[in-house]
């Protein structure tokens, strides 16, 4: 398995700023040009699998967030964490072992995990998603959860030690793998004349992952060495201590979001739409809208993915001027970085929706999602900031209130007032998520108290 060189760190303000600035730079370059390439992507696949195809693509959508949840995601911000706490107290020794430790988990989880959804496929297609069409679509994406975890890991190792390069590099390839071989795949079935199926989406899936995976390994350093510093069975305990309650956290958090996104076709049929068109305008708003307003949250996603290492390192330094001090500034950057998107999809949603999606829906979409943007992009930073002072209970029940929410107006306002009752709850979700987030933090950051919990 890869290994990887970690050099001594210390902490201080000036160290912090300046990883995290270089090391956003670079995240959100590859971002800007993966949400890019990712964008056109969006807008091919509306063209070749129409709003209905897209629909049932984004079906899967749940199931591949919910085995991430179960094989990496934890694991990777545990990795994460830990690496950066040992740098911080000199210890690379026990840094790699918790990389070691954490991969091996992984790749245990992942491999039972894929092999589940090949197993049950029918059941999850018919009897959980309500299409037979996702059946085989589900076997193909069950190969990519082993590839998955494995450069998810490594990005988790790099990410502690806030080197953001080869995080950057394996996100680019993905995309770049993911749009070439659906690409590849239209243009043979054009070729020999037949219909494009809905599988060669899965296909640039599982490609994309697989060749992340193997840039990841090919470009990690393999540093000389033996780990003696940390045994195996306190690094196990350590890491599954913070990893199991995440992993569980995550896993709660995705079970509920899909029963939301799987409700919402089926609610769309009780306020008067054929199954089909539910479908459409499912994919309309998940597949197209969704995307657009997601697209410039790759700088806050890149800020948030470096600062809970980072606010991990200063609360070990026991540096809490400079913990609060990065929470006052996020919340001014992302507010700002926010309501200036608000104001462009309002100023250019039609013109989009028109244009490049040839969809007039998408385009009212993306006006009315446009309001969430200060919230979405400040909710996610923020549950980052929580989780690197090592508050990961708080961000599950922060994130429970707010799926809580979409999932009452899925159930009462959608059938009711159709997909603008759905809107109405996202907006009224995300603003709540983020409020509360500032007051917790506010609160848990203010010198007063936490002088007073000192003693």
């Amino acid at each position: 398995m890869p290994d990887i060189h970690f050099p001594r760190n210390s902490v201080s303000g000036n160290s912090l700023k300046n990883s995290l600035i270089t090391g956003t730079l670079l995240l959100t370059l590859a971002g800007v040009l993966t949400r890019i390439i990712g964008f056109f992507y969006r807008i091919f696949l509306s063209r070749l699998i129409g709003a209905e195809g897209l629909g049932i693509y984004q079906l899967l959508s749940p199931v591949m967030a919910l085995g991430f949840a179960v094989t990496a995601a934890g694991i990777q911000t545990a990795i994460s964490r830990f690496v950066s706490s040992e740098l911080a107290q000199n210890n690379p020794a026990g840094a790699r072992l918790y990389f070691r430790i954490g991969l091996l988990l992984s790749l245990f989880l992942s491999a039972a995990t894929g092999f589940v959804i090949w197993k049950y496929a029918d059941f999850i297609g018919v009897s959980m998603l309500g299409d037979v069409r996702c059946i085989p679509l589900l076997k193909i994406i069950s190969l990519s959860f082993v590839p998955c975890c494995i450069h998810a890991c490594i990005n988790g190792c790099y990410y502690g030690q806030k080197k953001t390069g080869v995080p950057a590099l394996t996100q680019l390839t993905e995309q770049i793998a993911r749009v070439g071989t659906v690409w590849l795949l239209y243009q043979i079935h054009m070729r020999e004349q037949t219909a494009v199926p809905l599988s060669v989406t899965m296909w640039g899936a599982v490609m994309g992952e697989v060749a992340s995976t193997l840039v990841s390994v090919s470009v990690a350093k393999l540093p000389k060495g033996t780990d003696t510093a940390l045994s195996v069975k306190c690094g196990t305990r350590n890491l599954l201590a913070m990893a199991v309650p995440l992993t569980a956290n995550r896993v709660v958090l995705t079970l509920f979001s899909s029963f939301e996104n799987i409700m919402i076709p089926s609610r769309l049929r009780l306020f008067g739409y054929t199954a089909s068109e539910a479908l459409g305008v499912y994919g309309i708003l998940t597949g197209m809208a969704m995307s657009v307003i997601m697209f410039p949250s790759v700088i806050t996603n890149s800020i948030s993915v470096l600062l809970m290492p980072a606010i991990s390192e200063a609360k070990a330094g026991g540096n809490d001027a400079l913990i609060r001090r990065a929470v006052l500034k996020t919340i001014r950057v992302c507010l700002l970085w926010g309501f200036f998107c608000t104001a462009g999809f309002l100023a250019t949603g039609h013109f989009i929706g028109n244009v490049l999606f040839g969809n007039a829906l998408a385009g009212t979409f993306i006006r009315t999602l446009g309001w969430i943007c200060p919230f979405l992009y400040l909710g996610v930073t923020l549950s980052s900031i929580l989780h690197g002072l090592g508050y990961p209970g708080i961000t599950f029940v922060l994130n429970l209130i707010a799926c809580g929410i979409r999932i009452l107006f899925v159930l009462f306002a959608l059938p009711v007032y159709g997909i603008r009752g759905y809107l109405c709850g996202l907006l009224i979700s995300q603003a709540v998520m983020a409020l509360l987030s500032i007051g917790i933090l506010l609160r848990q950051t203010h010198p007063t108290s936490r002088s007073a919990s000192a003693k």
